[in-house]
């Protein structure tokens, strides 16, 4: 029976982990339909690399940092328990690639191919794990001293604020030291549109993501026996509510209804597990609008050339959803209770601390080090022809 147990949970984090990996293909088409026509072939490569850096740097220094487990042993003692340990690295390693890959969007079309590689390897490497360990992992004591102060821990079930909140500040900070696209905004106030390339690609994307999330929220349990399907429920509910706040908010604008599910998903992540449906699908409704409105407001009022958003999406909608958690997973909400909302307002603002002061420290050190921004003509010509000599379309001179 043992051997049964060890074996199904082994297949069932597998089976996440897998969803998890096709998410990072849903990240790669969102970017390369969002960018312009010159730019798509490097949002493919990006995103693919970054995870194979990420497996790198997690596997040598990042998982060990969050959870004090390495993989320098013998392959005979790797395999106990149907190898579960391995299976949970995999698992976990996704979540990690996330950050570089959300980071990606907001650094489009101007950003260096080598020094964004870097700052992966820093980020999954030493600035996530750091937090991860201490929001899922119990190090320093924090975990502790909110359970003492505010009788309970800071609870975040499937990373609204571990994964998505860290990796959308640390996306705001690449995306302030590096700067607008040359000719975005005119010193006279203008604007110029860079409309989406591929809206078909940009909604591919979007499915990709959204189908893939089931498994990034359900699988979170890691085990057989604490599935639950109220996670599958409310993170569906939330799906829903993103994407209808968009689509009023956003007043039927293709690219808003297809990140307005992302934005619910993205705030549920964290309840998930507590939520009643109901909350669940408040929850993504605000994060829906929330999204459309910081959006509009970091591009048009603020000047913030974030491409795809990373930070309104990511940052924004993350930071709500851990404290969403506090509020909705109440019972006198409808939740089931365990939580606290000042342990979830402080954990959360504790992850955004760390994510935005991780990534200046990154890329500001990258920055003074190599240099994180393409000249002004690999610029103009796209990062495809500037960096990989070759274009996404066979209608384009490659200039070998």
């Amino acid at each position: 029976m043992e051997l049964m147990k060890t074996s199904s949970d082994t297949l069932f984090i597998l089976l996440g982990a897998i969803m998890i990996l096709a998410m990072h293909a849903g990240f790669a088409f969102l970017e390369l339909g969002t960018v312009r026509r010159k730019n798509q072939v490097n949002a493919l490569v990006k995103i693919l690399t970054d995870f194979s850096i990420s497996t790198i740097a997690y596997f040598f220094i990042g998982y060990q940092l969050a959870y004090g487990v390495n993989f320098f042993a013998d392959a005979a003692t790797l395999s106990q328990r149907s190898g579960y340990e391995l299976t949970k690295f995999f698992f976990l390693l996704t979540f990690a690639a996330a950050i570089p890959a959300i980071v990606s969007g907001g650094i489009a079309e101007r950003a260096k191919f080598n020094p964004q590689l870097a700052a992966s390897f820093l980020l999954v490497g030493f600035v996530y794990p750091f937090f991860e360990g201490i929001a899922w992992n119990h190090t320093f004591g924090i975990q502790a001293w909110l359970m003492t102060n505010f009788g309970a821990e800071f609870h975040d079930f499937a990373g609204s604020v571990v994964v998505h909140a860290v990796g959308g500040w640390i996306g705001l900070a690449a995306v302030l030291l590096l700067g607008a696209r040359r000719g975005r905004y005119s010193k006279d106030g203008a604007i110029a549109a860079h409309p989406p390339s591929s809206i078909p690609f940009l909604a591919l994307g979007a499915w990709i993501l959204v189908v893939g999330w089931f498994g990034f929220n359900v699988m979170s349990a890691q085990t057989l026996d604490k599935i639950s399907g109220l996670v599958a429920m409310n993170s569906l509910m939330a799906m829903v509510g993103g994407t209808l706040a968009a689509l009023i908010v956003g007043k039927n604008d293709p690219g808003f209804v297809h990140n307005g599910p992302l934005a619910g998903l993205v705030a549920i992540c964290a309840g998930s597990d507590l939520m009643h449906p109901l909350g669940a699908l408040i929850t993504g409704g605000v994060a829906g609008g929330l999204f459309v409105v910081m959006f509009t407001l970091t591009q048009n009022r603020w000047k913030i050339d974030d491409v795809l958003g990373v930070w309104p999406l990511h940052g924004l909608c993350g930071t709500w959803g851990g404290i969403a958690a506090g509020i909705f997973g109440a019972t006198s909400l409808g939740g089931l209770g365990g939580v606290s909302f000042m342990s979830q307002l402080l954990g959360t603002l504790l992850g955004i601390t760390i994510a935005f002061a991780g990534g200046a420290i990154v890329y500001g050190g990258l920055k003074r080090a190599v240099g994180i921004r393409l000249d002004e003509e690999e610029e103009f010509n796209g990062a495809d022809l500037s960096i990989h000599k070759i274009a996404a379309t066979a209608e384009r001179d490659t200039h070998w």
